[in-house]
């Protein structure tokens, strides 16, 4: 699985308008099954993710986590992380798993995300969504496991 993992001081996600899924301070996760992507997959970035360091502490350094902070994440499908563009100028997206396979994979994260004690909100997989968010940092950092 694949995520581009952002610090935000909040974000939204709208679909036709409607606010489906809002946090405040957090993370904004972007996440994308792949194929092969199987459970334990989604495990390990959800474990990952939690524990991952990037809020400051009294010191002013990155070292706390969502579970330290009580942060909440705002988890949204995002097939376009499996973008290939070696080839061309049109991006590529077969690596990416089929739709029912990345839905099941998307929730499974979610609620493994839930599992770990982290508030987690979310926004529609396969709609046309709408995000919106405040970069805190900015921090914005690669995820793939």
């Amino acid at each position: 699985m694949r995520a581009l993992v952002q610090r935000v001081s909040e974000a939204a996600v709208r679909v036709d308008g409607a606010v489906v899924g809002e946090i405040g301070p957090g993370l904004l996760v972007l996440v994308c099954a792949m194929q092969g992507d199987s459970e334990a997959n989604a495990d390990a970035l959800a474990a990952k993710i939690a524990k991952l360091r990037i809020f400051r502490d009294e010191a002013d350094k990155m070292n706390r986590s969502l579970l330290d902070t009580g942060g909440a994440a705002l988890v949204v499908s995002q097939f376009t992380l499996a973008a290939d563009t070696s080839r061309g100028n049109r991006p590529g997206f077969s690596t990416a798993a089929p739709p029912a396979e990345g839905e099941r994979l998307y929730e499974y994260f979610a609620g493994r995300m839930r599992a770990a004690g982290i508030e987690t909100a979310q926004g529609m997989f396969g709609a046309d969504m709408k995000v919106s968010l405040v970069n805190d940092g900015p921090v914005t950092i690669w995820m793939e496991v």
